[in-house]
């Protein structure tokens, strides 16, 4: 952890004695860096060689089909997209088809390392709740990982931080590994809270979890202002929220924090992915549009070797 050495105003210090050197948690570090890059328009670059390497936490790309391809398109798409990233190493595959889906891509994927994942699951458990799909029957169906709080579920269906929290920790109880989504509006970056919004729902939707919980969760950063609209955030501002992130999970995981996961959502395609991917703390995507495509999303899943 480093110290920055601070300057008291008023008489000069005697130089035999010393002033408390304050402490800094990284994830404060890291806001204060965010504010200047606010206040100045400019991004703030982070010497990568001052981080971890982030190529020790294997990269996660997972495509997020939301409501598009009939039963049949889905199983297709799968079989092409496992062709074609089937002889690329080092990478770990996801695909959330629709509900309905799952099962189907599931079995066609049955001999891949493509992992199957839902876009969502009930804070509940089974019961009479018409329409939802609980944790416990997504599992049953094939899959094992579950997009949990994404932006369109938070900001178009209404969705809580107390109702992500809750989703996350059936996801966890029934054995569904799941990928915590947060990510700011527009008018919450130009305001300045970018920072603020993503700190309280990482810390509300991990409430609760222990270590092995953490384990096996993922975080997608998504900045609300990116996802279908063709802008993308900056590989700099990116990685000011990643780095951010990284320092809270250090807060609430200690060493573990270190080697979850967070990926980058917000119209990814392949003519940025090198660049994002080039970050630091940027472990992976979640992909909507372009993992709709089996070149494309293959192309995603083989960055860097373009």
């Amino acid at each position: 952890m480093r110290r920055t050495k601070g300057r008291r105003s008023g008489p000069e210090q005697s130089p035999n004695k010393t002033s408390p050197v304050p402490r800094l948690t990284e994830a404060a570090s890291f806001r204060i860096i965010f504010r200047l890059s606010f206040a100045t328009g400019e991004p703030v670059r982070l010497d990568p060689n001052l981080l971890r390497d982030h190529r020790m936490r294997r990269p996660f790309i997972a495509g997020n089909w939301k409501m598009n391809l009939s039963h049949r398109d889905a199983v297709r798409l799968a079989e092409e997209i496992h062709e074609r990233v089937s002889g690329i190493p080092d990478r770990d595959v996801a695909l959330c088809p629709t509900f309905v889906s799952v099962t189907g891509v599931a079995q066609a994927l049955a001999d891949s390392r493509i992992q199957v994942g839902g876009q969502d699951c009930a804070r509940t458990d089974d019961g009479a709740y018409t329409g939802e799909v609980s944790a416990s029957i997504l599992k049953s169906t094939g899959a094992s990982v579950v997009i949990i709080g994404h932006s369109e579920r938070r900001h178009v269906m209404g969705e809580t931080d107390e109702v992500v929290r809750e989703k996350m920790g059936k996801a966890r109880e029934h054995g569904l590994r799941p990928i915590l989504c947060v990510g700011e509006t527009l008018e919450e970056r130009k305001s300045g809270r970018t920072l603020e919004v993503v700190e309280r729902q990482i810390r509300k939707g991990l409430e609760g979890f222990g270590g092995a919980d953490l384990t096996e969760t993922t975080i997608a950063y998504e900045p609300v202002w990116a996802i279908g609209t063709g802008e993308v955030a900056t590989p700099d501002q990116a990685q000011e929220v990643h780095a951010a992130i990284r320092g809270w999970l250090k807060e609430l995981g200690g060493a573990i924090g270190e080697d979850i996961r967070i990926q980058y959502g917000g119209s990814v395609k392949p003519s940025n992915v090198d660049g994002l991917m080039a970050m630091p703390d940027i472990d992976g995507a979640l992909v909507g549009g372009a993992s709709l495509n089996a070149d494309d999303f293959a192309t995603l899943v083989g960055f860097g070797n373009g």
